[in-house]
C-alpha cells in the first residue's frame, strides 16, 4: 500500500529533505471463521442511478479473503460485482440467493 501524507505520525511537515517520515503501521484484520462472521445482506439503489445491487457489508478479515468470497458469489449467482471498502456489491437483487449461499458456506448471516 502506497504511503499517504494523512497516514504520517507526528511531523506534519519538514524542510530537511533527508527527513524520512514515520507513518503508521498498516492495519490488516485476521479474518474471522465463517461461522463467526455477522454479516448483514441488503438491496440498495441510493447512489447508482436506480441499479439495484446486493450488499454485504460487516466482512471481518483481509482484503484478499473479501475478494475471494465476493468471486464466489458471483460466480454463483452468475452476475457481476466488485468488493471494495470491506463490503461486497453485487448487481440485481439477489438478496434471497445470496443468504442461501452464504448459509451453505457456513456464514453467520441476516437479511436487512
Amino acid at each position: 500500500m502506497a504511503k499517504r501524507k494523512k497516514d504520517r505520525v507526528d511531523v506534519v511537515y519538514s524542510t530537511n529533505p533527508d527527513y524520512n517520515y514515520d507513518y503508521k503501521p498498516d492495519q490488516e484484520l485476521d479474518t474471522l471463521e465463517p461461522s463467526d462472521q455477522k454479516l448483514r445482506v441488503f438491496v440498495d439503489r441510493k447512489h447508482r442511478n436506480g441499479k439495484v445491487v446486493t450488499v454485504v457489508q460487516n466482512f471481518i478479515g483481509t482484503e484478499d479473503d473479501l475478494k475471494s468470497l465476493a468471486k464466489l458469489l458471483k460466480i454463483k449467482c452468475g452476475v457481476g460485482g466488485a468488493a471494495k471498502e470491506g463490503e461486497i456489491l453485487i448487481q440485481g437483487d439477489l438478496s434471497s440467493k445470496i443468504l442461501e449461499i452464504l448459509r451453505a458456506e457456513n456464514y453467520g448471516c441476516r437479511k436487512g
